[in-house]
């Protein structure tokens, strides 16, 4: 079955131009992130105040030193936003694979065996969902401190009840199938019922959650480096917050980080939508 959906996956992308777009997108952002430090052409965080405010080097003053300017420190933007593509991917990629450690297993308990123990685990799924994610984000760092680690852990606390939602309805459907009670009629330990033939038909969905996930971390991420809260200074959403004050005279200093984090984010998501067009049986496709 997997080499199935695999291989309709690759004939569609080859039709398919979004993806091809998305997967060059997310490709290059995730190249920038791994060699980080042979592309950038300075220290992110080298101040030189000789440079404070260069335009890009498009516009008058502007120099190749600093292709995409300088913000109100000196410092390299090009440099930031390659740096910061290491955060975003970083942060975004635990985050999720932290997301799945917790949200897989409970949703698969849950779907599995049903009854009291599915209604215990679903209320404080319930619970989890009713609490707004930023300020839940925001209370977990206020308790954990400002930290990368920490950060991470908010990213996997802050979503793994979807994935858990989701592959608790996948359960449900597929423990229903005549194979799976032929198994267990035949006296096959549950865990291996789980692992061998449960899993293996729930993963899709979670693959394509687990994109749509990674684009809304990163996008959290983000949002608490905005506020100063991530304790990230490398980060684009810091980059976004200094910039704002310097809209009028040097707008390159919040526009740049603004549009990584656009693309970024469109790129997962349509790679995600891709995955969901191909993966769902149950769509109707043109």
């Amino acid at each position: 079955m997997g080499s199935t959906w695999f291989s309709a996956l690759k004939k569609d992308l080859r039709s398919n131009r979004l993806p091809q777009i998305g997967l060059v997108i997310v490709g290059t952002v995730l190249f920038m992130a791994i060699f980080a430090p042979f592309l950038a052409p300075h220290d992110p965080r080298e101040q030189n105040l000789y440079a404070r405010l260069n335009p890009p080097v498009w516009m008058k003053g502007g120099s190749w030193d600093y292709p995409l300017g300088a913000d109100s420190h000196g410092r390299d933007m090009l440099s930031r936003i390659i740096y910061g593509a290491r955060v975003s991917m970083l942060v975004g990629g635990a985050g999720v694979l932290l997301s799945l450690a917790i949200g897989l297993p409970i949703g698969v308990i849950a779907g599995y065996y049903g009854g009291r123990l599915d209604d215990l685990l679903m209320r404080i799924v319930d619970i989890f969902l009713a609490l707004p994610t930023i300020l839940f984000a925001l209370a977990i760092i206020a308790a954990l401190g400002p930290s990368l680690l920490n950060l991470i852990i908010v990213m996997g606390i802050s979503s793994w009840v979807l994935i858990a939602r989701t592959i608790r309805g996948e359960v449900l459907r597929v423990r229903e199938m005549q194979y799976i009670k032929a198994a267990r009629a035949i006296g096959v330990r549950d865990v291996v019922i789980i692992v061998r033939h449960v899993l293996p038909n729930t993963i899709q969905p979670i693959i394509v959650l687990a994109t749509i996930q990674f684009a809304f971390l990163i996008i959290l991420e983000a949002s608490l480096s905005f506020f100063g809260l991530s304790g990230i200074t490398l980060s684009w959403g810091w980059d976004i917050s200094v910039g704002r004050e310097y809209l009028r005279n040097a707008w390159w200093i919040a526009t740049f980080p603004g549009l990584a984090i656009l693309l970024t984010v469109m790129g997962l998501n349509f790679i995600g939508d891709w995955l969901r067009d191909v993966m769902d049986p149950y769509l109707v496709r043109d």
